[in-house]
């Protein structure tokens, strides 16, 4: 009873960090600092954490194998590195909650994923959820609305918020044997380094030149938030998480994510809710949860986690 509460809370916290992120990015975003230098930011600070804490925590735990190193590597190309650049730079671009509410399709990605790589069954309902799902994203995608002055290439954005949550969505179904196998740590300390490698080349000139000396203090505490709450704690908690946490809880929260982002955006003014933004969520919300419903046949075997909180 007692991880009962603990996972409710680690899941509501995770989401929550990440609601808020789809707003404070944007103080930040891109009068302080451009979205591949928060990156670079993010993503040097947690390879320094997990590197230390690894060799404290679990100092004798290695990857072993050639094809266990191969994934690791490629969970720090789609879960870290590509996945981090793809989010910071739609983001900077988009609206909060256009952003917040493309992140929700990544449960869709994982079914198709599992489908080719696990071998997982795609039933008609799931099928109907793809579809609807997709359409949902296409029409947030392409919407033009009063906001249009304020986010003028608001489309490319979307476009890479989409590309984010495809690669993410890839990385769950990577990643996945690797958390059942070693400890978090020793798997977290080696995505983010070749997460480094991929993002670092990119930020590195943005990071260095920012007019660190200007920054006001909310700005460094939304910097320092994004480093050490939206990187290094969610990444602990989601992972913690996954061990006790079903597809079906995870999915609860999935749409608990854009609800909290929607809030906070408009209670900071950094966004406005439309009638269509509503009914695009819908559609997007309506596809998720066809997606997520497994088959009778197989639903009490294991499942492939089915939770959109990384960005």
């Amino acid at each position: 009873m007692r991880n009962y509460f603990r996972v409710h809370a680690a899941l509501f916290f995770v989401s929550l960090i990440y609601a808020a992120n789809y707003s404070l990015s944007k103080d930040v975003m891109p009068h302080y600092m451009g979205p591949f230098g928060i990156v670079t930011l993010r993503i040097v600070g947690a390879v320094l954490f997990f590197s230390i804490a690894k060799q404290i925590v679990a100092p004798q735990d290695k990857l072993i194998g050639r094809a266990d190193n191969l994934r690791a590597i490629a969970c720090g190309i789609c879960g870290i590195g590509v996945n981090q650049l793809l989010f910071f730079s739609g983001l900077n671009l988009t609206s909060p909650i256009s952003a917040s509410l493309l992140q929700t399709i990544a449960p869709i990605i994982v079914v198709i994923a599992s489908a080719f790589l696990l071998s997982e069954k795609i039933t008609l309902p799931r099928v109907l959820g793809i579809a609807v799902g997709a359409f949902g994203a296409a029409l947030l995608i392409m919407s033009r609305n009063a906001q249009a002055a304020i986010y003028p290439h608001a489309t490319l954005g979307n476009i890479f918020i989409l590309m984010n949550a495809t690669v993410f969505g890839l990385y769950l179904v990577l990643v996945q044997p690797l958390m059942r196998k070693y400890h978090a740590f020793t798997v977290l300390s080696r995505i983010f380094l070749v997460g480094a490698i991929i993002a670092v080349p990119f930020g590195w000139r943005e990071a260095l030149t920012a007019d660190y000396a200007h920054f006001p203090l909310y700005i460094w505490l939304e910097i320092g938030y994004m480093i050490v709450f939206l990187t290094i704690l969610a990444y602990l908690l989601n992972n913690w998480a996954l061990k006790y946490a079903s597809p079906a809880l995870l999915g609860v929260y999935i749409y608990l994510q854009p609800v909290l982002a929607v809030l906070i955006a408009v209670s900071l003014g950094k966004d406005h809710l439309t009638w269509g933004k509503a009914g695009q969520a819908v559609l997007i919300f309506l596809g998720v949860w066809l997606v997520s419903r497994k088959p009778k046949a197989v639903a009490a075997e294991a499942e492939v986690p089915l939770v959109a909180v990384q960005d």
